[in-house]
């Protein structure tokens, strides 16, 4: 496999390729940043449908092999949202907290204190721009979203989200053990072992 020591991962959110770098502790990690590549455009409709579109763009611009990942939050009973717009649910460029914020009010609005949620992510990666047969993984974590916002650690939504089987917030959990049991993590697992194969 050309350049398997070396991954790119299509993404300049710094928590996300920090995330990756302790998953892919064996590797040589570069993001989008390390090459001046601008983010992709992510039009599609479905979390592996953004994946493919942001590794396709990496990997035709990096030529190297290269790891895209959508993910998000997902609250059914808020019609599934933010689902794939999770990054900028209070609008383009929004921060995470805007973006924690709009999903607080949502939960106001509808006098609720929390629901249930989980969140998703979709891996794809290709040797080539043309690969045929991208190695796709995804991986889950449920739990429930609050309207108490708590910790220091993680990003996205992980100061308002509740883990299944523990008392605190994804952003309270020790990043050691946050990368064994989130959605991510989860998703990787099942990467390596395809990728390795």
């Amino acid at each position: 496999m050309k350049n398997s020591n070396e991954i790119l991962i299509a993404s300049s959110n710094q928590g996300k390729v920090k995330e990756f770098k302790k998953l892919f502790q064996d590797h040589k990690i570069f993001s989008l940043s390390d090459f001046d590549i601008e983010d992709a455009i992510e039009n599609g409709s479905s979390f592996f449908e953004n994946a493919l579109i942001k590794a396709k763009h990496g990997s035709l611009y990096s030529e190297k092999f290269t790891v895209a990942d959508d993910s998000g939050l997902v609250v059914p009973d808020l019609n599934f949202e933010p689902g794939i717009y999770s990054a900028r649910y209070a609008g383009e460029g929004a921060s995470d907290k805007e973006n924690r914020d709009h999903l607080i009010n949502k939960l106001n609005l509808i006098k609720k204190e929390e629901l249930d949620a989980y969140y998703v992510c979709v891996l794809v990666g290709l040797r080539s721009v043309d690969d045929p047969m991208p190695i796709i993984t995804h991986g889950e974590i449920h739990g429930k979203v609050s309207i108490k916002s708590s910790g220091d650690g993680g990003f996205g939504y992980d100061k308002v989200f509740y883990p299944l089987g523990y008392d605190c917030s994804m952003a309270s959990i020790d990043s050691e053990i946050k990368n064994k049991i989130s959605h991510r993590a989860i998703a990787f697992k099942k990467f390596i072992e395809k990728y390795s194969s």
